[in-house]
């Protein structure tokens, strides 16, 4: 049985990621020519393709490392940090798309803030001259990276600093005499960089390959390479084909360069922080800071909420209004909710099939799994294209099934991050315990061991999902532009329609995580009444 099982959970991984790496050799076979190389330089959109992506990408990546970093070092633990532990997880709940139309509502030139200050300019129209969105410098789209990321590290952050040798390191420190902000940058900054380093890595690829937000929020003329890429492979042209696998490449390219100068910037600072002076500074500016910091990583994403609310409920808003005048279901009762359905469908099913071969793989795969996070860290554009390849080679290109098997890629590695720390934590003596008592290893599993992890189990379900449903690439490649879920709704109507139809599509693609963190909320709160025993 349990040899069985173990050629099951290798089976899936080679199904779900194996083949996938398969599918990069004819990208990787296409785009190493020198023809298609020529191609793309001589293009005139490369060169400021390039550079508005690796400005956005390194941009937000480094900020967003600082920011997260500087939340912990000014607030943890007082009570303003329980406070942002409350609304972490529905600020990683919102997918970035969602984030992105909510952005859009809120900074465009007839956007709210824009609203706000109407009457002082005496703005009775949109300011024509004032460019706030798809900037021509990326600005926009490097604000929203830069929000998304920071509390996805800040969750990464949140399972390091409770290891007690941080935190005792933290503690000497400011007995000799540093402040906590002092302590932090010296003294925990440098460690935490280390194990940032996979988080960091992915972060960076996906600011390399982000469409969804790129196309919502980024320049278009020229676009970022990712939109540049994702254009060119959808052209039936071989010419643009080219291009665009020598693109991929060249995506892949910039996240091994990117990796390489962290790399050697880390040894730098360690340099640099390997003889501190021992100067004990106080923080000054700090009572000014800390409100700016908190305002700035948690404002934003409440006004965009409230906007995608506003925007889906009002019966017209026209500018300068700073309130819609009539407020209705007018909208939704005309919303056509089989995406919703469809998106539904999808998400469920991607956890139905990622849960049982995480807990097979954790129990009886390879217990060093790092190279099942490479879809995390490879950019997502070479990587959905090659699951394009193989969706096409098995004639499953623009089926159901095809685009349920491109989201494993992702929901599969996001699970499994989720629950490895709870799973190797686990007291490995239950297991044993109940070997001695006669059971076999799954039928521990089953009886105790999982019962045990129901907690982590029902978080990982809950990330899991949402990231299904965030899902725009691989929906729209694997797919074909066939199957239509509300990211990839959401994302064609931000192009030009309807503010109440995109509102909508943004609040269900935001309400759907939400829902199921609530649920795997309450399914742990029910589990733990009925078996106190566990808690």
């Amino acid at each position: 049985m349990d040899s069985g099982l173990s050629c099951v959970a290798w089976l899936g991984v080679l199904l779900i990621l194996g083949l996938p790496l398969l599918g990069l050799v004819p990208i990787f076979g296409a785009g190493l020519q020198a023809s298609a190389w020529q191609l793309l330089w001589a293009d005139p959109q490369v060169m400021p393709a390039l550079k508005l992506t690796l400005f956005s990408a390194s941009l937000s990546t480094i900020l967003a490392l600082l920011l997260a970093c500087a939340l912990v070092f000014l607030f943890y633990p007082a009570k303003t940090w329980q406070r942002l532990q409350q609304q972490a997880p529905i600020f990683l709940a919102i997918p970035h798309a969602a984030f992105a139309i909510g952005l859009v509502f809120l900074l465009a030139p007839s956007g709210w803030l824009v609203r706000v200050v109407s009457p002082v300019f005496a703005w009775t129209a949109p300011p024509t001259g004032l460019i706030t969105t798809q900037d021509p410098y990326a600005l926009s789209l490097s604000l929203a990276l830069l929000l998304k990321e920071t509390w996805f590290l800040l969750w990464v952050l949140t399972g390091l600093i409770n290891q007690q040798w941080l935190m005792k390191q933290s503690l000497v420190a400011q007995t000799l005499g540093y402040t906590r902000w002092q302590a932090g940058w010296q003294i925990l900054f440098p460690q935490l960089l280390k194990p940032l380093a996979w988080p960091l890595l992915a972060v960076f690829a996906y600011g390399l390959s982000v469409v969804d937000m790129s196309l919502i929020l980024g320049p278009s003329t020229p676009p970022t390479l990712a939109v540049l890429a994702w254009q060119w492979f959808a052209d039936p042209d071989p010419s643009q084909q080219l291009k665009a696998q020598s693109l991929a490449l060249l995506l892949i390219g910039l996240l091994v360069l990117g990796a390489s100068c962290a790399y050697s910037l880390y040894k730098l600072l360690h340099t640099l922080l390997a003889r501190p002076k021992g100067r004990r500074k106080r923080a000054y500016g700090t009572f000014i800071f800390k409100p700016l910091v908190k305002y700035l990583v948690t404002l934003p994403f409440w006004l965009s909420l409230s906007l995608l609310v506003l925007w889906s409920l009002a019966d017209g808003w026209f500018f300068p209004q700073i309130l819609p005048a009539n407020l209705g279901l007018n909208a939704w009762q005309k919303a056509e909710l089989e995406t919703l359905l469809l998106t539904l469908f999808i998400a469920s099913c991607s956890i139905l099939i990622s849960l049982p071969l995480a807990l097979i793989w954790l129990e009886w795969g390879n217990k060093h799994q790092a190279y099942l996070y490479l879809p995390l860290i490879i950019p997502a554009l070479p990587f959905t294209a090659a699951q394009y390849q193989i969706a096409l080679l098995l004639n499953l290109d623009g089926s159901l099934l095809a685009v349920i098997w491109s989201h494993l890629a992702w929901v599969l590695p996001y699970m499994l991050l989720v629950l490895s720390g709870a799973y190797q934590s686990l007291d490995a003596r239950y297991l044993l315990t109940a070997k001695t008592l006669g059971y076999k290893t799954w039928q521990a599993c089953l009886y105790i061991k999982w019962p045990l992890l129901l907690r982590p189990i029902l978080a990982a379900c809950a990330v899991g999902f949402a990231v299904s449903v965030a899902q725009y690439l691989p929906t729209l490649f694997v797919g074909g532009g066939r199957i239509e879920t509300i990211s990839t709704e959401a994302v064609s109507l931000s192009s030009g329609g309807n503010r109440s139809t995109l509102a909508i599509q943004a609040v269900l693609q935001t309400l759907l995580p939400l829902l199921g963190f609530i649920l795997a909320s309450g399914l742990s709160r029910w589990y733990a009444r009925r078996h106190p025993g566990l808690n």
